[in-house]
């Protein structure tokens, strides 16, 4: 069975900290660009960060840079989402997503992506 499983998820306080993982089964990683989306309640998903299978990042959402980081590990098929300073309009559920290709074009758009995790909830509040 292919699929992509993140973990990770919860609530945190503002300024606090979490680690997304996002998990392959069934099919490798290694070849494909990954990326996080996110999306916040009565909003549309939208595209947060990129990984290309080399390595090198992209940022989608402005928002986010300077916070989150994006890793893989070839080994273990994961992909890892670090987030930093979280802020309460970074409350969403976030899926990855695994390209269709091996690079990370702008705009993130979902159709470029064809395998896709079930999400996990986000919550940042006091």
């Amino acid at each position: 069975q292919l699929q992509l499983v993140e973990s990770g998820g919860g609530l945190v306080q503002p300024g606090g900290s979490l680690r997304l993982s996002c998990a392959a089964s069934g099919f490798t990683l290694d070849y494909y660009a990954i990326a996080w989306f996110r999306q916040a309640p009565g909003k549309e998903r939208e595209g947060v960060i990129c990984i290309v299978s080399s390595g090198g990042s992209t940022i989608y959402a402005d928002s986010v840079q300077g916070r989150f980081t994006i890793s893989r590990d070839h080994a273990k098929n994961t992909v890892y989402l670090q987030m930093n300073s979280l802020k309460p309009e970074d409350t969403a559920v976030y899926y990855c997503a695994r390209s269709r290709s091996w690079g990370c074009l702008k705009p993130a758009v979902e159709k470029d992506y064809n395998y896709w995790g079930q999400g996990t909830q986000v919550t940042v509040s006091s």
